[in-house]
């Protein structure tokens, strides 16, 4: 795909500050739910059965954790830093469990700038809307477009 000319580029490293920052919030819906599971061929009946995840401790469907690390992942290629960067480090922990149908509510804030990678690090923290419950936390490290 060639992107035409008024595709913007993201920040560089040089106009990225410490303390740069974005916030989302996202609503977990079957959709997206459906996306994941045909793309990963992921089958795994906890994250789409409501008969069988009601037999698990969970009680009903959670959202997988990679589907968690896209949304923040691409937070990243499209707002901070943005079109034309690329992430180099994932270090993210899921101590809460997302349900379906939940929303979630996710901080990124550049903590760092390293000098010799041209890259910055970025931290992550994500909590449910409704309950405050820490549902990921950790740092990313991303390479700015030159």
């Amino acid at each position: 795909m060639l992107l035409g000319k008024n595709n913007r580029i993201g920040k560089t490293f040089d106009q990225v500050e410490v303390g740069d920052s974005i916030q989302i919030t996202e609503k977990i819906e079957d959709q997206q739910l459906l996306l994941y599971l045909g793309l990963t061929n992921d089958s795994n009946p906890l994250f789409i059965q409501h008969d069988y995840a009601s037999r698990t401790e969970f009680g009903r469907p959670i959202v997988p954790t990679v589907l968690l690390n896209g949304i923040i992942t691409s937070t990243i290629s499209k707002y901070l830093p943005g079109p034309g960067s690329r992430i180099i480090e994932l270090a993210l922990q899921f101590p809460g469990i997302l349900y379906h149908y939940e929303t979630i509510h996710i901080v990124l804030n550049v903590i760092d700038k390293r000098e010799s990678i041209q890259g910055i690090m970025i931290h992550v923290e994500g909590r449910n809307l409704s309950t405050d419950e820490l549902i990921v936390t950790g740092t990313v490290i991303a390479i700015p477009p030159k």
